[in-house]
């Protein structure tokens, strides 16, 4: 296989004896990334401007404390950050304020009317307002927009390379299968990067690989509950005495499991 910038870490990924190579890539592109924002980001104007508009989702905020790499830099990012954040929603509501009063003065009648009215009151449109702020900010994560774009360059790299490299097509197919969260993203990939006839012949096998896996395990979770039957106390584990943690991870991707 001829390797390329761009292929090695999909290639070191897929290398890696796993239950979803994806995961490995996906979680080696997330230590980086926050190694990144606790370090040259912080120097950075453009790695500033972003985590002030955008943040964190909480599980990149645990995993940005729980490195206790640079307790200061994450303290900068979060003073910014909810100075931004402050400004937002205090701007909005100062601009309402006067209103809002308004509207906790009238009295019982007027409120009732506009209640049957079902005219929006002011303070009903700065909640709305408030409300899309906030549902806005929750859904933004500076990790997770950078994870989302790598990884969709990185599948496009995945196809590409099962299309035209025969020993990555073998060594692709010959892994355990994907987790369900990533076998998802290839399929939205197909989408995206192949054409009709690509799309099914890719599908295919994609799908005779997971399907087989997913049964496998299966069958080891199914064994790993059989072990508790005392009459199964002497018979072989097999590779069913980790098969609870594999098999939440074949479902929802990586976990870090304490």
């Amino acid at each position: 296989m001829k390797e390329k910038i761009y292929t090695i870490p999909v290639t070191e990924a897929f290398g890696v004896e796993c239950e979803c190579p994806m995961c490995v890539l996906e979680k080696k592109l997330e230590d980086e990334c926050i190694d990144y924002i606790l370090g040259p980001s912080l120097m950075e104007p453009e790695g500033r401007i972003e985590t002030n508009e955008k943040g964190f989702c909480k599980k990149h905020f645990e995993k940005l404390y729980n490195r206790q790499q640079n307790r200061l830099g994450l303290g900068l990012i979060l003073e910014t950050h909810l100075t931004q954040q402050n400004y937002n929603i205090g701007k909005l509501y100062e601009s309402k304020k006067d209103a809002v009063k308004k509207d906790a003065e009238m009295s019982m009648m007027k409120n009732l009317s506009s209640k049957v009215s079902m005219k929006k009151s002011d303070t009903d449109k700065m909640v709305d307002n408030l409300l899309e702020i906030l549902k806005e900010l929750e859904g933004k994560c500076t990790v997770c927009g950078k994870l989302d774009h790598t990884m969709e360059r990185y599948i496009d790299v995945i196809l590409y390379l099962w299309f035209k490299e025969n020993d990555f097509k073998t060594l692709f197919n010959s892994k355990k299968g994907f987790c369900l969260k990533h076998l998802k993203d290839l399929l939205e990939g197909t989408k995206k990067f192949l054409n009709a006839k690509e799309t099914a012949i890719f599908v295919s096998n994609l799908m005779e690989i997971q399907l087989e896996n997913l049964e496998r395990i299966r069958e080891e979770v199914s064994w790993f509950t059989k072990k508790f039957d005392y009459r199964n106390n002497d018979a072989p584990w097999g590779n069913s005495k980790d098969a609870v943690p594999r098999s939440i991870q074949k479902i929802v991707g990586f976990c870090d499991f304490s």
